[in-house]
């Protein structure tokens, strides 16, 4: 059987995540020439090419991908593994919870109230992710537990129960040819330039980059985008933005997920807690309430 270790596994994920070994290496703090002889060592144990490599260009190829995906994985439950390791003899672990910011659809205040009544309760600690992490917090065990939003985020290796489920809108400028209906169907957007989500690989998106709803709220504005999101994530709207329902999108579902290997009581208390809150029970808390800290994970929503 061929092994590889989990340093050579880091170095061929740096190496396909930027698509450049110069990058890959300042990434990984080694020496780019030391990087490329390693990620060879990797291709010839395994007998097959991971790069298609000019002088100009980087890509993967199909076994690159392969392993790229499961590299990923093998290094989300090392990392899950270590950290459940050292809670495990923690009896005073904090319960870490991550989402997005303004991405708990009004839910957050009553959930963490509610768990508080729990004997057991724990401090809560919450982290603010970018677009497209938070799977990756629950899988290698930066987070506990997480607020995600389905179809978005990716529910593969969680376990999930649902709190919300709610309509799309399409947020466009208020002088935009929908502005002024009372519903719209997808057919209806076609031809409309949609964005691109830093950091979140594929999508229907073909305009610019956004890294958060601000700068797409923003970019709306000026005519340059539209967007289709969950009503809770954009309301109130900002004057001169209209959203308008879209009747065939299916609902966007706020579920609460965890990593589908974690068992433990602390865990499935706040669970329980969570699904006795109906929705409409109050917004994010502010940093100052009790038995919560509030982190930033990463960039924006």
């Amino acid at each position: 059987m061929v092994e590889l270790e989990t340093r050579e596994l880091e170095y061929f994920v740096a190496v396909a995540d930027e698509l450049h070994f110069g990058r890959a290496a300042a990434r990984l703090s080694i020496a780019q020439p030391a990087l490329s002889k390693a990620i060879r060592r990797i291709e010839t144990r395994l007998g097959v090419a991971l790069f298609l490599r000019s002088s100009r260009h980087v890509e993967l190829t199909p076994a690159g991908e392969a392993l790229q995906e499961h590299g990923r994985h093998a290094l989300n439950a090392v990392a899950a593994a270590v950290r459940s390791a050292r809670r495990a003899v923690d009896t005073q672990a904090h319960l870490r919870l991550v989402l997005k910011p303004g991405g708990d659809a009004g839910l957050l205040s009553g959930i963490l109230a509610e768990y508080a009544h729990q004997p057991d309760a724990r401090r809560v600690d919450i982290l603010f992710s970018g677009p497209a992490d938070r799977t990756d917090f629950l899988l290698d065990g930066r987070a506990d537990v997480g607020l995600l939003y389905v179809p978005f985020d990716d529910l593969d290796g969680l376990d999930h129960e649902t709190l919300h489920a709610e309509e799309r809108v399409a947020i466009v400028p208020s002088a935009h040819r929908l502005a002024g209906l009372a519903s719209v169907r997808m057919a209806d957007l076609e031809g409309e330039t949609l964005p691109r989500w830093k950091g979140v690989p594929g999508g229907d998106g073909t305009g610019p980059e956004v890294a958060d709803v601000v700068q797409l709220l923003q970019m709306i504005k000026v005519s340059r985008m539209i967007g289709v999101l969950p009503r809770s994530l954009v309301e109130p709207l900002p004057p001169g933005l209209v959203g308008v329902p879209v009747s065939d999108a299916p609902p966007s579902r706020l579920v609460l997920a965890w990593n589908e290997q974690d068992r433990r009581p602390l865990l499935a208390s706040f669970v329980a807690a969570a699904l006795r809150v109906p929705p409409g029970m109050g917004g994010l808390v502010g940093a100052d309430a009790a038995g919560v800290s509030l982190t930033s994970g990463g960039g924006g929503v």
